[in-house]
């Protein structure tokens, strides 16, 4: 069975995406040895890919886009296409990867040993120990249980063709379900989509429905600034609680880490 990694790449006013995607690309074929095939909605040529495959979606989305504590821009934000993961890939076991998830070892290979069909992380780690991170236990105060779509390992089966034909759904009808399921954000987030998808298809009740991705998975929020990454080192500056602008020096060597700040990734991309 063929196995590979699917990135998704738009591009917005100020950050390149198809940058950080190379560069994801080439940290993954480093560490996984993995082909990776890239969804894009512009023209690449990079040796790096497997495939290029086009995709012209259109989204209004705009969100607000920090570089540590005290710098914030809107942004256009186009993060359509994940929920067309099934019917684009062109692996029979796909990784689907954000790329802004840096990788620094070979764990994720372990995804292809797993009896699921489907495995995403329900539990993360940030580098600020103490900070409240209670955004990412559920989509809502009373909500159902978080999923992060920013890692997703499938096999080509029915039933994870059925998961993703109900995540177009849910997409369709965010409006819809963002009611239901009583969530304030407005702005469609893949990760709601897909959590409510998972919680549908457990029967509305907490079970093993899919699997979990093996190892553990620390991220940085868009206050925290990556200002080093050497090899499977990165330093960065996690912001305090409750202390504006007060930042702590946190090194991590041999995890992956997910940036959310993008600017602080491009300017290492960029070094």
């Amino acid at each position: 069975m063929s196995q590979g990694v699917l990135l998704f790449a738009f591009n917005n006013e100020s950050i390149n995406y198809v940058k950080q995607a190379i560069f994801c690309a080439k940290r993954i074929q480093k560490y996984l040895q993995l082909p990776v095939s890239l969804v894009t909605n512009v023209d690449v040529k990079d040796s790096c890919f497997d495939k290029i495959i086009k995709l012209n979606q259109k989204q209004s989305n705009k969100k607000s886009y920090r570089d540590g504590s005290l710098s914030k821009r809107m942004l256009s934000f186009n993060n359509s296409g994940r929920e067309f993961s099934f019917d684009l890939s062109p692996y029979d076991e796909t990784i689907v990867m954000d790329t802004d998830y840096i990788v620094a070892n070979d764990k994720l290979l372990n995804c292809f040993k797993q009896q699921k069909d489907l495995l995403m992380f329900k539990d993360a780690t940030h580098l600020g120990i103490h900070n409240n991170t209670s955004e990412f236990k559920k989509i809502s105060d009373s909500g159902i249980t978080f999923y992060w779509a920013t890692v997703i390992y499938f096999k080509k089966t029915f039933v994870t063709e059925t998961f993703f034909n109900l995540v177009k759904h849910i997409k369709e009808n965010y409006i819809h379900y963002r009611g239901v399921y009583q969530f304030k954000n407005t702005v469609y987030r893949n990760d709601f989509a897909f959590s409510i998808a998972v919680h549908m298809l457990s029967g509305y009740v907490e079970n093993n429905f899919i699997g979990t991705i093996p190892g553990k998975k620390y991220y940085s929020i868009d206050r925290d600034i990556l200002i080093d990454l050497n090899n499977d080192e990165f330093k960065l500056l996690v912001e305090k609680q409750d202390r504006l602008g007060e930042y702590t020096l946190v090194k991590l060597k041999g995890s992956n880490l997910h940036i959310m700040n993008k600017f602080s990734l491009e300017r290492i991309i960029n070094a």
